[in-house]
């Protein structure tokens, strides 16, 4: 039989440890956060595009994050539509340049083929070690494309890649991933607010 008490206490915990962590990121990384906005904004404002990628739910998170650009935020406040392109979701692709490049490739090749100066990558990885999008943020630095990473606490390899490095102050994958999914809402509604305003 569930432990009705014990399932209570650790549901307190777990949300508590999140909104915990949410409030460390709003108090410790709010700077790079605007600044990550004014940079995605700065570069759709004269024609580039941004393209997404990540691992695992930071995949499911480049695909929802591209969502939010490229359909809308809210039918409450109507708007063009904003370039956005996950490199996460096209199975015939990945699995192409998987087999013929490798995995750790599978996202750089897309950067390569999709990407142009003055577009921005947006990179998410909690640990900042994920290889295929340390690759990713490489060749876009080569292609003079910006990038924007989302990471942990540590930032890994990804974060000095990066023009702007979000860092959520954890350790703990699933709370990090938690936050990243609210600090990328709140990206796009500061860039969709800034490019649109009315």
């Amino acid at each position: 039989m569930t432990d009705q008490a014990g399932n209570k206490d650790r549901a307190a915990t777990y949300l508590r440890d999140a909104a915990e962590l949410l409030a460390r990121t709003a108090a410790e990384q709010l700077g790079p956060i605007v600044e990550a906005a004014s940079l995605l904004s700065r570069a759709l404002g004269v024609g580039g595009k941004l393209l997404i990628c990540g691992n695992g739910g930071s995949a499911a998170d480049a695909q929802h994050l591209a969502t939010e650009f490229t359909s809308s935020l809210t039918l409450d406040h109507p708007r063009p539509a904003i370039p956005a392109i996950a490199l996460t979701t096209d199975t015939s692709l990945l699995t192409a340049i998987a087999n013929d490049f490798g995995v750790d490739g599978m996202f750089a090749r897309q950067v390569e083929a999709l990407g142009r100066p003055g577009d921005v990558l947006i990179a998410i990885s909690t640990s900042g070690n994920s290889a295929n999008v340390v690759q990713a943020a490489e060749r876009a630095r080569e292609l003079a494309l910006r990038v924007v990473a989302l990471t942990g606490s540590a930032g890994g390899k990804l974060a000095p890649l990066a023009d702007v490095a979000i860092r959520v102050p954890s350790e703990a994958t699933a709370h990090i991933q938690e936050t990243h999914l609210a600090i990328e809402q709140l990206l796009a509604l500061l860039v969709e607010r800034e490019l649109y305003p009315a």
